[in-house]
């Protein structure tokens, strides 16, 4: 049999007002009942446990525990008894007997117990084989097997989706769904990141010097709910600096998810290592280190821009600044930046102002590559609002 924790008893309360004709004989009826709760009869839920009185549903993640008995039920002694106990998969068969010894004999009316555990890790059908061999008096040796097969189902739907920041970061979320037929407490849910990136949750927020869940004190996912959990992930300096290495399909990490269902039955899922296609930034990347939000009208300002070289090749850089209708740029046109070899990159701080109030675009970067005389545009890098100078600005 099956061992599963006991639910609850529920009973359905029937009662009645006094002045009908069984006037206080229901009430009463539920007071006499052992079941109900004192003062609180009319409630479903009672003090008493209920053992379990089928199968039930088994789902991934959880552990399965079964108990097995061999009774004897002749009246001959038999010897030489081994209690075989495997669980049959899709792909693979496993041995869950605590012990492969044999027992020396097993007297009339007596029996073998044991339990056996298993943490369920495949969908489908899985079969529990108990095979049982033993020696008559009369020295024959017998054989026979017990099949039982049930299914196992698929407790959460898990969906992720990535979001790539301006910068190097990358922002993840993960869409939990409850496929189980009774609620689920949300023990835990994390990210294990891989070695090249480091995460930060997004799941909480600080109330008066506390960290508190953006899902409340009461971390219940009701059947059919969907839950949505949001990462920070940004790499490593050691990576980050490599820009090669940061490119095509990337190992994020995976998630981790622990819940509880009734009664304290526990269940976790680890996902397979989630992946990503790295944005493409072609041969030259143009980055924005540093940038004010807001400036004056007329009057310069400074940012702070990182050119990265994403080829595998080395180059010798020369900048042109370009003016437009509302952004001018301070300084020299056309200057060497030097070479830039592969993975590498270099930090320029610019300067610059705006003629036009409002919310202006800089535009009007120019790389050039000497060495095959390729030149790479960079517009709408970034926006800045200008705003006229007799408005202060606040640093």
């Amino acid at each position: 049999m099956r061992l599963t924790k006991p639910t609850l008893f529920t009973n359905i309360p029937v009662t009645c007002e006094e002045k009908d004709l069984p006037g206080d004989l229901f009430n009463q009826l539920m007071r006499d009942d052992p079941s109900t709760v004192n003062g609180a009869e009319v409630l479903m839920l009672g003090e008493m446990l209920t053992l379990p009185q089928n199968f039930g549903n088994i789902f991934l993640g959880e552990t399965f525990s079964s108990y097995i008995s061999v009774h004897n039920d002749s009246n001959q002694v038999v010897k030489d008894i081994l209690v075989k106990a495997d669980l049959q998969t899709s792909s693979q068969r496993l041995n869950l007997s605590a012990s492969n010894a044999a027992v020396a004999e097993l007297k009339p009316d007596c029996c073998i117990d044991d339990v056996i555990h298993h943490e369920v890790k495949e969908i489908g059908t899985h079969i529990l084989v108990c095979a049982v061999s033993y020696t008559t008096q009369a020295g024959e040796k017998m054989y026979f097997r017990k099949f039982f097969k049930f299914q196992v189902l698929k407790p959460l739907d898990v969906k992720t989706k990535f979001y790539n920041a301006e910068t190097d970061e990358v922002f993840l979320e993960a869409q939990i769904q409850n496929m189980t037929t009774s609620p689920m407490f949300m023990e835990k849910v994390s990210l294990e990141p891989s070695i090249m990136y480091n995460v930060t949750e997004l799941n909480s927020v600080s109330q008066a010097g506390e960290c508190v869940s953006t899902f409340g004190s009461r971390a219940y996912l009701q059947p059919m709910d969907t839950r949505q959990y949001l990462y920070c992930l940004k790499p490593k300096n050691e990576f980050a600096e490599k820009a090669g290495i940061i490119k095509g399909v990337t190992v994020i990490g995976k998630l981790d998810i622990v819940w509880k269902t009734n009664l304290g039955e526990r269940g976790r899922l680890q996902t397979s290592q989630l992946q990503r296609m790295a944005p493409g930034y072609g041969d030259v990347r143009l980055s924005l280190e540093a940038i004010p939000d807001t400036v004056n009208l007329e009057e310069p300002f400074h940012i702070t821009c990182k050119i990265t070289n994403c080829s595998e090749r080395t180059m010798d850089l020369v900048l042109e600044m370009c003016n437009t209708n509302s952004i001018h740029w301070c300084g020299i046109s056309g200057r060497q930046l030097g070479k830039l070899h592969p993975s590498s990159s270099l930090c320029l701080a610019l300067t610059l102002l705006s003629s036009v109030q409002g919310l202006q675009s800089i535009s009007g970067l120019r790389l050039t590559d000497t060495f095959l005389k390729r030149t790479y545009e960079y517009d709408d890098i970034a926006q800045v609002c200008v705003v006229s100078s007799a408005i202060k600005v606040e640093s």
